[in-house]
Formats: structure tokens, C-alpha cells, sequence
């Protein structure tokens, strides 16, 4: 008979370590607490987090979901070794979709992914996801950290961000008031935001680029790694002073794809594409890359990162209200009768 003892295996042994996922979870707690706001029941660390609709004043509310993620700007922030931006990234792609229904983000949980937990990188990404909570209302409910060796490469880690928010039935924003004659407002982006990274790496790659190039005031990496705006507050304060019809974000499609989305079957966003001005890191990708108009309107945002359709006689309430809050404001178009669903005239 074979006596001899078997070695025995841990989890920490298959490169798990539970015990530096509650250290993580210590450790970004006050900047959770942060992000509390009426409906939140409870603090982080239960199975599930808990909010109550009735406690944050709404009678007849809708609820509205989002789910996304950053793409392929994570390698970049992980090439660059910084992290405390790319929260902002995850919590805006969600929290803005939902402000384009017209809803009040409300709560918001994360999941962070990765070979191996590096609490210094893991805290960084949270604390950058709270800290774009707290400034646009929105509850850090919970979220999940999960270490996968073998599924990432070491240092590599992926995100997912899922936000939840509340209208009033007769508030919802959906396309449907939308009529011809209504003027196309767009809110300036603040970069290229977190779409169309393959495309970015691709030209960076094949034109030999380095992160560290200088552009502008700062590096090439420093400009692409700018984060998405969180749009949230000051659209909630402008449809106080007008009427808006329809509320595209200008993620992945560029304008091509996302504005007619939210437009009915007969109408056209008409856009001219000669009324703001192309921001540079375009201007540097669309010239590096030899990049097609087409290919830039239906990759990039080009420096349009909302669109509003708005009554014609609310144009200047809603533009004030939005250039109060420090939004640049620029009348990009208008909606027409067609079945193209959108057209351009000029060029970038």
C-alpha cells in the first residue's frame, strides 16, 4: 500500500488570493459611501445591493438599463500604467445612454476582471468609478472582482459597467414627438471618448506611433486616454427649460449609426458636417491613418459626443441652460422629411 501523503492545494495555490479581494473592498469603501444618495438601502458587501424607487420620489417611474464596457482603451491604460481615469469611461458609456431616455441614472455596479488582483491598479480603477458616481448622483450599489488566471494575460484586466435609472412615465424621452423642423443640437465631445480603439491601436501600430509622442500640451497616450463626459446633470437641468424630442449618444456607429436610432421611420437627421470644427486628435487620426469621411462618421464620434433633437422654439432656453453648466453648444442640423434616415453636406 502507497502511504505517502499527497501534497494539498489551496486556491491561493491555482493564483486566487480571497483575501486581497477584501482587502480591496476595505480599501475602496470610503469612496463607495461617497456615491449614497436617497433609495440606497444598505452598505457594499451583501449578496445583492438594494435601492428603493419610492425613496427617491418618483410615482410612476420607468426604469431604464444600460450595460457596456470601455473596449480596447483598456490597453492602452494598461500599456501607459494609468488607471484612474478609465472608471470615468465605464460609468459615462452607461450613465449616458440612460440620460438619452430621458431617465435619472440612479445606481451603478462594476465588474472588474483580471489575471491576477493588483490592489493599487484595482483601487485606482473604483475609486475613478465612484468618483464619476458621486459627480453625476449616481450610487456605487456594488459590483464584483474576479480573479481568472489564464483567462488575461498578467497585468491585464477587463471591465463592465451596468447602470440603472428612473423616469416618470410622461417624461420618457423616445423618439416619437420628434417632427420635421426640429433643430439638432450637438454637445462636444471630449476626445474619442471609448469607441473605435481597435481603429486607433491599427494606426498607431502601422504607423510606428509611441504613447509617449508628444501631442499638443501632453503625450499622444495622455490625449487618447481622455475620458468620456458624463453628460447626466446638464441634460437633466436643460429639459427643465424646453422640450427635447429625441437624445442620441454617439458611441459606437458615430453619427451614421446613432442619431437615426432615436429618429421616426419618415424623418431624416440632416446634418452639416462644416458647423464645428474637427478637433485635432482626429484631425491627427483621420491624417495618420488615411482615414475615409464615411469611415470617420461611422467609427468616431469627430467630436460630437451627444446629440439633442429639440423643439424649434425651445433652442435657445435648452442652449442656455446647457452653456450655463459649461457644455459647448452647436446647432449641427436639422430634422427633414426623408427615408435616408440621415444625410451629411460639407466635409470635416
Amino acid at each position: 500500500m502507497n502511504t505517502k501523503k499527497k501534497r494539498s492545494f489551496s486556491y491561493s495555490d491555482a493564483g486566487v488570493d480571497i483575501g486581497r479581494a477584501e482587502q480591496l473592498i476595505e480599501r475602496i469603501r470610503p469612496s463607495v459611501a461617497k456615491t449614497s444618495r436617497p433609495g440606497v438601502i444598505g452598505t457594499i458587501g451583501g449578496f445583492g445591493g438594494l435601492f428603493g424607487i419610492r425613496e427617491s420620489g418618483y410615482q410612476d417611474p420607468i426604469l431604464v438599463s444600460s450595460t457596456d464596457g470601455v473596449g480596447t482603451k483598456l490597453l492602452l491604460a494598461i500599456e501607459i500604467d494609468r488607471h484612474d481615469t478609465i472608471g470615468t469611461d465605464l460609468v459615462a458609456m452607461c450613465a449616458n445612454d440612460v440620460v438619452a431616455q430621458g431617465a435619472e441614472p440612479l445606481l451603478f455596479l462594476d465588474y472588474f476582471a483580471t489575471n491576477e488582483l493588483d490592489l493599487d491598479t484595482a483601487e485606482a480603477v473604483i475609486n475613478g468609478i465612484a468618483d464619476a458616481c458621486q459627480s453625476c448622483s449616481v450610487a456605487l450599489l456594488g459590483g464584483e472582482t474576479a480573479e481568472m488566471p489564464g483567462m488575461y494575460p498578467p497585468g491585464h484586466y477587463d471591465l463592465a459597467g451596468f447602470c440603472v435609472g428612473a423616469v416618470e412615465r410622461s417624461e420618457l424621452i423616445d423618439g416619437n414627438a420628434v417632427a420635421e423642423g426640429d433643430v439638432i443640437l450637438g454637445l462636444a465631445s471630449n476626445g474619442v471618448h471609448a469607441n473605435g480603439y481597435s481603429l486607433v491601436r491599427a494606426i498607431l501600430n502601422k504607423g510606428g506611433l509611441r504613447l509617449d509622442d508628444r501631442f499638443g500640451d501632453a503625450s499622444l497616450g495622455a490625449n487618447l486616454l481622455k475620458p468620456t463626459r458624463l453628460y447626466v446633470k446638464q441634460i437633466l437641468e436643460a429639459r427643465t427649460h424646453g422640450e427635447i424630442h429625441a437624445i442620441a449618444h454617439i458611441t459606437g456607429g458615430g453619427l451614421t449609426h446613432n442619431l437615426p436610432r432615436v429618429l421616426p421611420n419618415d424623418l431624416v437627421g440632416h446634418i452639416d458636417l462644416g458647423a464645428w470644427q474637427l478637433p485635432p486628435i482626429f484631425e491627427f487620426l483621420r491624417d495618420a491613418g488615411g482615414i475615409e469621411q464615411p469611415e470617420m462618421l461611422q467609427t468616431f464620434n469627430c467630436g460630437i459626443g451627444m446629440v439633442l433633437v429639440v423643439a424649434p422654439g425651445d433652442v435657445n432656453g435648452i442652449s442656455r441652460s446647457l452653456v450655463r453648466t459649461d457644455e459647448t453648444v452647436v446647432e449641427i442640423g436639422r430634422v427633414i422629411t426623408g427615408d435616408n434616415k440621415i444625410e451629411f453636406t460639407g466635409s470635416l
